[in-house]
């Protein structure tokens, strides 16, 4: 048997130990339940339930203050707590609750998340939703009070997303996270009785943990997750949905005690205008981490602040908030490790934290952790013991307030105390921050200074590599002014939307998920519509409301530039959002620019028009500007339905004077040119609207090029020639005579042997593959002699000692890449100019498939359009 060991201390890290005052004149709330050995919550799991867990309340934070259970007579002991926070006026509990589970129960049956309130002065505990029908409609976790009363919270409705669906012609349903583990959970908004409840955000990951600054604003935790990002940043949004923009520390996960990555989590505004974090791993540290006070005010980045401090202030953003040696990697930390936090606003720099001590296991006994017992050979870990302290940061002392005990764990520790209201901000409404007509569309705007400034306040020509080529280019007006610049020299042409597709679980639609192709990582993906990118490298153009999208610049073949932007966007009905630039990421640069919130970057490369009533320099002057507008602005000013998206690619010179130099030629890559089936509705071909979707499908859109009809004719009709893909690229010939595949290139009809969920088309051009001989008039696997690394052939010996030549087969790297159209170049250059194939394939057909790559190459990008288990 463990023989226990509870460490009651008045000081931790070699603190003072001067005893602190009690604090009598507030109360405070934890959580406590069992713990569970060896149990490590993973902070992506936000639903997790562990039955057992109740909500207390002490009338004030002493040991001598007695406890009461606010909540077992709803959780009976086999429910659980978790998210509480307090009202401004200190009277009153937010909490998430979860009920007892149902045995038996089918999921739409069984108990969910809800929030529930209780009133510490009449000592009433209420559900805020009351029908029971619409409590079993979602999961609601992480609560908190509005400036104006409203509640914000976490939740797997999905309220708009779901009409969205319906819109689409789809059945509503809570779509699951990036991990397909569980549905995705965003912020909500409701009234205190649960009415006019509606989603004001649209990640495909989780939102968690909302809180306010003191400007109003709503703080959050969100896991960016997609495509290869795998990370929990700040981010803030207005309690009304619009203005999201990240915070904090999509560069500073390295910053762990050893360098190790951690995230940020359970944010709450502290006193003095930082904000108080818990930073830990996913999971592996026993449900805690180390305290971190971070200036969000003056660093967008733990080494980067925001423009205005960039040659004042040089870092660090993160300071620990105790003088605790907390390690935020898995195994024994010295300074034991902090479940929870919240500060007391009381002006003396204190905290509630919930906090267990080191321990270890030596000889069948928990004991303290010492230098020598941490460097011990297999040291062993004992279990947390999480009890809850005043931790006092003027004298770095700590009392306890709720003693340790062995099998329990506190978390979700908050101080009932009244604080000053943050600045209540009033929904956006028409005439104040939303435009009428945008929402009758059902539309907001984005409107992009320029896709050339990088947040920098330098410009190089450049968009990730791509640079123009003419000397005289010095700067982005240089670039814009047809009388320097072609459209030619500039690299960035045009302005992909692409959409998240929402992905059911299995109750709603059983897809097989080979469905997703060569990679899953892209999961689906819809392209919403295209815009130009003007020659200032502005953009100004309407997306539709309420869905999760993200931006690809495209070059003047349709294909994207530079990496995928891994972060969603989003805009309300009504919205116009103006941002600087792009800001992607170069990922050779050590310190990356600021990234997607608006303080925090130089001011925007790009002017605008330096008079009103004039033209750019050495532009038409039909198109004449206001003062500091954009060459979009001013288009979408002046020429009827420009701020309209297409589903095609087109590009027109409306800029350049004829009478300074001929104007760039006109082109256009459009689905009424394809012979084959276009990924869009003939209705979305002519006119775009917010429900116009390019959905592409392999089986459907990109197959089909290969067996279209590709006879040359003379000019009295005779074929001369036949280019039709399929005719080459096949295991037989037009006699049904076997052959090698032309480029060992297998693009005819049929299942593949590898995967018969897929044509054998697909997986040829996407998958590695062994090159293919006839040997007697039947193909098979190539073989030649393997050789060492000097180029020497390689045997071995048979039973007589003769040498037998080892043979191996030769690997054909696949032609197309889920990377993208420009990593798939080995394809597309033998359809260039001076290529083997050069006009072969039209325009319009190398568009499709750009795009189709360009957006993960998938095999289905419909999961009800993809074959059921």
């Amino acid at each position: 048997m463990l023989t226990g060991l509870l460490l009651l201390l008045t000081g931790c890290g070699g603190g003072s130990q001067v005893p602190d005052p009690i604090v009598a004149d507030v109360g405070i709330a934890y959580v406590k339940r069992p713990l569970i050995p060896d149990q490590q919550v993973d902070a992506r799991d936000p639903l997790a339930m562990s039955p057992g867990g109740d909500l207390y309340f002490r009338d004030y934070a002493s040991p001598s203050a007695a406890e009461r259970n606010v909540t077992a007579a709803v959780t009976q002991g086999l429910g659980d707590v978790k998210g509480v926070a307090v009202s401004y006026d200190g009277k009153t509990l937010l909490f998430a609750l979860h009920e007892p589970l149902i045995t038996n129960a089918t999921p739409a049956e069984q108990t969910k998340w809800n929030i529930w309130e209780y009133d510490t002065v009449t000592r009433q505990l209420r559900r805020l939703i009351s029908s029971d029908t619409i409590a079993l409609g979602g999961d609601d976790v992480a609560p908190h009070y509005l400036a104006d009363g409203r509640i914000v919270f976490s939740s797997t409705r999905q309220r708009q997303s779901r009409a969205v669906l319906l819109d689409e012609g789809k059945p509503q349903f809570a779509a699951l996270n990036e991990s397909r583990q569980q549905a995705a959970l965003a912020l909500h908004v409701m009234n205190g009785d649960g009415s006019d409840m509606h989603q004001i955000t649209f990640n495909q990951s989780h939102d968690l943990d909302p809180t306010l600054l003191s400007d109003g604003r709503v703080l959050f935790t969100r896991w960016d997750h997609m495509g290869g990002s795998n990370a929990m940043n700040l981010y803030t949004v207005r309690p009304d949905g619009t203005g999201l923009q990240v915070l904090y520390g999509a560069h500073s996960h390295a910053t762990g005690s050893a360098g190790d990555t951690v995230q940020f989590l359970q944010p709450r505004l502290y006193p003095d205008g930082r904000v108080l974090t818990i930073t830990q791993p996913f999971t592996g540290t026993d449900q805690g981490g180390d305290l971190t006070l971070i200036d969000t005010t003056d660093y967008i980045d733990n080494d980067q602040p925001v423009w205005t401090s960039r040659n004042v202030l040089t870092g660090p953003a993160q300071t620990r908030a105790t003088v605790n040696t907390v390690l935020t990697a898995a195994g024994p930390s010295p300074g034991g490790r902090f479940s929870a936090a919240d500060p007391l606003w009381d002006g003396s720099d204190r905290m509630l934290v919930s906090w267990s001590a080191c321990r270890l296991i030596e000889n069948q006994n928990i004991v303290p952790c010492t230098a020598q017992g941490l460097a011990a050979a297999n040291v062993q870990e004992a279990p947390p013991v999480y009890g809850i302290f005043i931790y006092n940061r003027a004298g770095d002392t700590q009392l306890p307030v709720v003693p340790p005990q062995e099998g329990v764990i506190y978390t979700d520790v908050v101080v009932a105390q009244p604080r000053s209201l943050p600045t209540l901000l009033y929904d956006s409404t028409v005439g104040n921050g939303l435009d009428a007509g945008l929402i009758e569309e059902n539309v907001g705007v984005l409107d992009i200074r320029s896709v050339y400034d990088f947040g920098t306040g330098t410009f190089d020509g450049c968009f990730l590599g791509d640079c123009t080529s003419a000397a005289n280019i010095t700067s982005l007006a240089d670039l814009a002014d047809p009388a320097k610049a072609t459209a030619a020299q500039r690299p960035a042409r045009f302005l992909r939307l692409v959409k998240a597709v929402s992905i059911p679980d299995r109750t709603v639609r059983d897809f097989k998920t080979t469905a997703f192709g060569a990679s899953s990582q892209q999961l689906m993906r819809e392209i919403l519509g295209y815009a130009p990118v003007e020659p200032d490298g502005s953009v100004k153009i309407k997306v539709p409301a309420n869905v999760a999208f993200e931006l690809e610049v495209l070059d003047s073949e349709g294909q994207r530039i530079g990496a995928r932007h891994e972060n969603w966007l989003q805009l309300r009905a009504g919205e116009t959002q103006t941002c600087s630039g792009c800001h992607q990421h170069n990922t050779g640069n050590a310190t990356p620019p600021a990234h997607g919130r608006a303080d925090a970057v130089a001011p925007s490369i790009n002017a605008g028009a330096p008079t009103t009533g004039l033209p750019f320099p050495n532009t038409d002057p039909a198109m004449f500007a206001d003062f500091g507008a954009t060459m979009a602005e001013t288009r979408t000013r002046i020429v009827p339905g420009a701020l309209m998206p297409s589903v095609e690619i087109s590009f027109d010179d409306i800029w350049t004077d004829p009478t300074v130099r001929a104007k760039d030629a006109s082109f256009s890559y459009r689905y009424s040119d394809l012979t084959t089936p276009a990924p869009t509705t003939s209705n979305c071909q002519t006119q775009w609207n917010s429900l116009c979707r390019i959905v592409i499908h392999y089986p459907q859109h990109i197959h089909p090029l290969w067996g279209a009809a590709r006879a040359v004719l003379d000019g009295s009709g005779v074929e001369i020639a036949n280019h039709t893909c399929s005719n080459c690229h096949n295991s037989v010939d037009l006699n049904g005579v076997a052959q090698v595949p032309a480029a060992q290139l297998d693009l005819s009809d049929g299942p593949s042997t590898d995967q018969a969920d897929h044509l054998k088309s697909y997986r040829e051009l996407l998958f590695g593959d062994n090159a293919q001989e006839l040997v007697n008039g039947v193909l098979q696997d190539k073989l030649i002699q393997a050789t060492d690394a000097n180029g020497n052939p390689l045997f071995q010996v048979d039973a007589n000692g003769n040498p037998i030549p080892i043979l191996v087969t030769v690997s054909v790297p696949p032609s197309l890449s889920v990377a993208g159209a420009r990593a798939s170049n080995r394809f597309f250059d033998e359809f260039a100019a001076g290529g083997t194939h050069a006009g072969w394939l039209k325009p319009a057909e190398l568009r499709l498939i750009s795009e189709w790559l360009d957006i993960g190459a998938q095999y289905y990008n419909d999961p009800f359009a993809a074959p059921l288990n």
